[in-house]
Parts: C-alpha cells; sequence; structure tokens
C-alpha cells in the first residue's frame, strides 16, 4: 500500500497516515489531504478497507474533488486503484477533472493491456455517479508527434526534450513551450486534444489562441482529404479501444 500511495503520487504525509491507521482497531479508513495546483485546489479522500478473510488491507479507490477558484460548484470523480500499476495518479486525475486528456495502458476484463486516451464526459454519468470515461485508441488517428509538429515548437528540435515534451503531455499536463518565428522566440502552452486530433494553443497568460488550433485543424483537414482522394478504401476512425502501439514509458 505504501508503494500504491508514492506511485498514484501522494506523497509522505498520507504514508504517515497510513502507518497510523494501520495500528488502530478498525475496519476501513479513509485518508484527506489538499493539493494545490496554481490556483486550483484538489482535494482527494484515499479509501482503504480491510479483508474479511484476513487481516489485509486494500487500498481501494481515492474520490478527487476539484475547486476552481471563483466557482462554488466542484467537480468529482472516484477512481480505482489496482495492483497492475496502472492506476491514475492524483496529477492526472487533476488533470482529467480540468477537462484534459490522459494516455494511459488500460486493462479489459479479461486482463488484455491495451493503450488509449481517456477523457471525461461531463455529459454524461454512470450508475455510480462518475462522470463516463471517453477512450480514444491508436486506430482512432490521433497522433501526437505529427501534431505537434505542425507548430514552430522549440523543445522539438532537442531529443531528450521531445521526449519529455511528449511524455508530459501524454501525462495530460498543460505545458509551457517555446513558439520560434519571425518575431523571435515567444513562450506558449500546449495540451493534447485527441478528440480533435490536434493540440490546443495557449498564450503565455494561458488564453487559448483559437486562430493557431483552427490551422492545425485545417491542416488536418487537408491531409485527410488528400488521403481520401489517394485511397478510396480509407476506414473511417472510430472510438473503439486498441492494442497497444509503440508506447513510451511515461514517469510517473
Amino acid at each position: 500500500m505504501k508503494d500504491q500511495l508514492k506511485y498514484t503520487g501522494f506523497g509522505e504525509e498520507a504514508q504517515a497516515q497510513l502507518r497510523d491507521n494501520l495500528m488502530k482497531a478498525q475496519n476501513e479508513f479513509t485518508i484527506k489531504q489538499t493539493t494545490s495546483y496554481g490556483k486550483d485546489e484538489l482535494s482527494v479522500s484515499l479509501n482503504f478497507k480491510k479483508s474479511t478473510n484476513s487481516d489485509m488491507f486494500f487500498f481501494n479507490n481515492y474520490r478527487a474533488e476539484l475547486q476552481k477558484p471563483g466557482s462554488d460548484a466542484k467537480i468529482s470523480q472516484t477512481f480505482y486503484v489496482n495492483n497492475e500499476g496502472r492506476n491514475i495518479t492524483q496529477k492526472e486525475a487533476y488533470n482529467l477533472l480540468d477537462g484534459r486528456s490522459v494516455n494511459k495502458d488500460l486493462g479489459n476484463k479479461d486482463g488484455q493491456i491495451h493503450n488509449a486516451w481517456i477523457k471525461l464526459d461531463f455529459k454524461e454519468t454512470t450508475a455510480s455517479g462518475n462522470y463516463k470515461m471517453r477512450q480514444f485508441s491508436p486506430q482512432y488517428g490521433f497522433e501526437l508527434e505529427k501534431s505537434l509538429e505542425k507548430f514552430p515548437v522549440k523543445e522539438l528540435l532537442d531529443p531528450n526534450e521531445r521526449v519529455k515534451l511528449l511524455e508530459s503531455l501524454e501525462r495530460g499536463n498543460r505545458q509551457a513551450v517555446t513558439f520560434k518565428g519571425e518575431e523571435g522566440e515567444q513562450k506558449r502552452f500546449i495540451e493534447a486534444n485527441p478528440q480533435f486530433k490536434s493540440v490546443t494553443i495557449y498564450d503565455q497568460d494561458q488564453k487559448r489562441l483559437r486562430q493557431s488550433f483552427e490551422t492545425s485543424q485545417k491542416a488536418g483537414e487537408s491531409q485527410d482529404k488528400r488521403q481520401e482522394n489517394s485511397a478510396k478504401n480509407t476506414l473511417s476512425p472510430n472510438d473503439e479501444i486498441g492494442d497497444k502501439q509503440g508506447k513510451r514509458k511515461g514517469i510517473k
């Protein structure tokens, strides 16, 4: 459980509370903590329960609740924990609740592993009250590197910086980058947008630059038209989950 807390992004304070709670005579307990991401606050409740057949405890799930500044409403979701190491980390939970997409290796009911981009659908909920999770497999057609290369991102020129940038975007981060142009270097923020097969661009004040986004979309549409003209039997993209295709190992 200590390793589970560590690799899902919960720090030493949570691990200390875990030890304290395990010393008490109780069948279940909850550890709570709050983390700030800029002006946003993410509150989490980590839920532990004792086995009915032994003295072992299990870290079952955690409830994450996002509070945005100036808003009374909170956005929350329960994320379940398994022993395979493919759990949603605390930072990834924040990114998902903030509306971004995360790239993960996922397991199905048969134990098969597949890779997909996931995103919360805030318009639909499950019977348990969670938001439904949309998945975009490799077959859907989004390629992060190709989408990035449509923009003059300085970090793409350095192999090490390129890998760090891709891994950060796969974790759902809104990442600071440098754009190189005729007017010199400019600070920008970008995030992956697999649903629209693109990346979303923000200025240095993190205000969305719609023109850049539309330019990327048009470039993608032009490429799609060229592919359609050259191959009439091209399959249309779909939302079905696909197997892992060349997934890089992300940083926890």
